[in-house]
């Protein structure tokens, strides 16, 4: 299979983004909830026949799980299937017992389709890595996507969720440089990871504010600057994280447009309809259209 990413002919670039499916406990077997969660993966894929799809963390729960490679397994399966390429991050919960980020790695990479890297070595993390979406001719890229590992959670003493470390800022801050010195300019980006960073708060109350605010960010305690870093980069135009359920906005602040996916997974907590965040590109452009089809199959 061509995992390259390019966009297409008419300029465009699909990405359906899949966030908190939550795959794998006894208890959502019983319920029917992981199989519903599949098919509408499955539903959704065939709607909108993406370029690339994203998941953006908490595919599957470890925590009393008995065999979470089982659960990992069956959360990309509907993905796998699609034949469509496929990327993927670590939320809070998807390492959090009797399984780490390296052996889910691993599970992901046997698969055709998965572009999932292990990043740079040396840095916080499991899964700090880049892909570029080719210009439609092929000539050179023509966007950059981000994946950032924002790990699970804090020390004791601070509490909370963990935050990105300033080693991973560094390292975005490096790959970001090298593109713009390529491209001669920004090249246009966007960044994936699951916990959103503190700013999510100010993009509410930002510009071109869209969707629902159904519960408190639950960011990291610390403000460790990757927000500030791209703003001064200034190529990432947006960024798409998940971990909050009841929360599915967008908003505008300081130029870089901060949205949450929609939960996907039934086996979960929120009062959202189920479904997913699609992101359409526009080649050469600063800019991106976004909407959630929702399980019911609306469109919003």
């Amino acid at each position: 299979m061509n995992n390259e990413l390019k966009f297409r002919p008419d300029g465009t670039f699909k990405i359906v983004q899949l966030t908190d499916l939550h795959i794998g406990d006894e208890h959502a077997k019983e319920r029917g909830d992981d199989d519903r969660t599949v098919q509408l993966i499955e539903q959704i894929l065939t709607a909108e026949q993406p370029d690339l799809v994203v998941l953006t963390g908490d595919l599957h729960g470890s925590h009393g799980v008995t065999d979470p490679l089982l659960s990992c397994r069956k959360a990309i399966g509907p993905v796998v299937r699609s034949g469509i390429p496929w990327a993927a991050v670590f939320g809070n919960h998807d390492a959090e017992e009797a399984v780490t980020r390296e052996q889910l790695l691993a599970v992901q990479q046997e698969y055709a389709g998965c572009l999932t890297m292990a990043g740079l070595s040396g840095i916080h993390g499991v899964g700090n890595y880049t892909l570029p979406v080719k210009r439609s001719d092929g000539s050179d890229d023509g966007c950059m996507l981000y994946f950032i590992d924002s790990g699970s959670y804090a020390p004791e003493r601070i509490g909370g969720y963990e935050w990105i470390h300033h080693d991973q800022i560094q390292w975005y801050m490096e790959q970001s440089r090298q593109y713009t010195k390529h491209n001669g300019t920004p090249l246009s980006a966007l960044a994936f990871f699951h916990i959103p960073f503190p700013e999510y708060e100010f993009a509410w109350t930002g510009e071109q504010v869209t969707g629902i605010k159904g519960e408190d960010v639950e960011c990291p305690k610390i403000n460790s600057g990757l927000f500030s870093a791209m703003v001064e980069l200034g190529d990432v135009m947006g960024t798409f994280v998940g971990h909050d359920h009841d929360n599915d906005y967008c908003g505008t602040w300081h130029g870089i447009r901060m949205c949450y996916g929609r939960a996907t997974g039934y086996n979960t907590y929120g009062n959202l309809k189920r479904g997913a965040r699609v992101i359409s590109l526009h080649e050469g452009k600063r800019s991106f259209d976004t909407w959630i089809r929702q399980d019911d199959g609306e469109v919003v």
